[in-house]
C-alpha cells in the first residue's frame, strides 16, 4: 500500500482547527505520512532557551493539515488510524511555562503566588536504546525514561463556523493530549464540515497522565496513518480503539465535567455495541471502566473513559474497521 508524504513549510502551519483551507484532498483509503513540528516550533533546542523570551504564545501547537476528504458530509464518521508515530528529531524539549501548568497560579485558577521558575528541560533521544534521557536541572540526576509516542492533538473543524485554537480540545477532537493517542490506535470523530477538515500535531515523544507541567517531551513528529470514511454514525464526542481497549474522550471543565462526558459516551456506546438498554449498560461500565486524566492544562481537561475489551464478548464498531485498517496498515511501504 502506497503512501503520501506531505511536510509543511512554516508557513503552512495551522494555529487553528476551521477557519484554514485545506492543504490537500484525499480519499477514503488514503495512507498519508506527515511531518509535524513540536508545540514550540522548534525553538527551545537548549536549557539555555527560556520560554518568555522564545515562544510566541501566538503561535504554538502547530498543526500540519487541514485535509479536505472527498465525500465527507456533516454527520459522518471520521476514520483515523494511527499505523506509525516516529520521532522527527534527536531531542525534545519540555518547560515550565510562567503562570501555564497544573500545580501553579494559572490566568483560570488565579492566586497571589509569583508565577514559577521559568525553566527548560531538553531530552536527548537514544534512537538504539529507544529512550529519552531526563537531565535535572538542580543536580546531576540523569534518568533514561522509554520512548512513548504519541499525538497531543488529532481534530476536525468544529461546527456552526467555529474557528478554535489548536491548544483547545472539545467535540472536535482537538488537543486532547492523552498518551491512549499512539500507533495502533483508531481515532472516530463526527464530521462537522463538508470534507471534514482534520489536522494532526503536537507531537509528544512520551507524557505522563495529567501532562501535569503543562508540558510534555515536545517534538517533531512523523506520524504514518490511513484515512477512512464511514458514512452517517457520527459519535458526539472522540471514540477511540486499540487492541486492546473500547474508549471514549470528554473535555471541558471542571475536570468532573470531562469525566462525566466520557462516561456518559461509554455507557452509550457499550450500550450500542451489546444491545443493553442504557441502565444495564451503566451498571456494568460501572463495574470495569478505567478514567486515565488525559491533561489537566488545556483550556479545557480531557479524561480518557475506556473498557478492556478482554472483560466484554467480541464486538465490531463501524462494522469492524479498526481491524481491517490494523491488516492495511501492516502493507504500508
Amino acid at each position: 500500500m502506497d503512501v503520501i508524504e506531505y511536510t509543511p513549510t512554516r508557513e503552512q502551519y495551522a494555529y487553528t482547527f476551521g477557519g484554514v483551507a485545506p492543504v490537500m484532498r484525499v480519499t477514503p483509503g488514503t495512507a498519508l505520512r506527515l511531518w509535524s513540528d513540536d508545540a514550540f516550533g522548534g525553538v527551545l533546542r537548549s536549557p539555555d532557551d527560556l520560554s518568555s523570551a522564545k515562544v510566541d504564545l501566538r503561535f504554538v501547537n502547530p498543526q500540519t493539515g487541514p485535509f479536505y476528504v472527498e465525500g465527507a458530509e456533516p454527520g459522518d464518521t471520521l476514520v483515523l488510524h494511527l499505523a506509525a508515530l516516529e520521532p522527527a528529531r534527536d531531542w525534545g524539549a519540555s518547560a515550565a511555562i510562567p503562570f501555564f501548568g497544573g500545580m501553579t497560579s494559572t490566568d483560570r485558577v488565579v492566586t497571589l503566588q509569583e508565577a514559577l521558575p521559568d525553566t527548560t528541560w531538553i531530552y536527548e533521544l537514544d534512537r538504539d536504546r529507544d529512550t529519552v534521557a531526563f537531565a535535572a536541572r538542580h543536580s546531576d540526576h540523569r534518568i533514561e525514561l522509554p520512548v512513548a509516542p504519541m499525538l497531543g492533538t488529532v481534530g476536525v473543524a468544529p461546527a456552526g463556523g467555529e474557528v478554535r485554537s489548536s491548544l483547545v480540545p472539545d467535540r472536535f477532537g482537538g488537543n486532547m493530549d492523552t498518551p491512549q493517542m499512539r500507533a495502533g490506535t483508531t481515532v472516530f470523530l463526527g464530521v462537522n464540515v463538508e470534507g471534514a477538515l482534520f489536522s494532526v500535531g503536537d507531537g509528544h515523544y512520551r507524557q505522563g497522565e495529567g501532562e501535569a507541567c503543562g508540558t510534555a517531551v515536545e517534538g517533531a513528529m512523523t506520524t504514518t496513518l490511513i484515512v477512512d470514511l464511514v458514512k452517517g454514525g457520527a459519535p458526539g464526542w472522540p471514540r477511540l480503539e486499540d487492541d486492546a481497549h473500547w474508549m471514549t474522550v470528554g473535555s471541558s471543565r471542571p475536570l468532573e465535567d470531562s469525566w462525566r462526558i466520557g462516561n456518559a459516551e461509554l455507557v452509550h456506546w457499550v450500550a450500542e455495541l451489546y444491545g443493553l438498554h442504557t441502565m444495564d449498560a451503566y451498571q456494568l461500565c460501572s463495574q470495569l471502566a478505567e478514567a486515565p486524566i488525559a491533561n489537566v492544562v488545556d483550556a479545557n481537561y480531557s479524561v480518557v473513559v475506556k473498557a478492556a475489551k478482554a472483560l466484554l464478548p467480541a464486538a465490531d464498531a463501524f462494522g469492524g474497521i479498526h481491524a481491517d485498517l490494523r491488516a492495511r496498515a501492516a502493507t504500508l511501504h
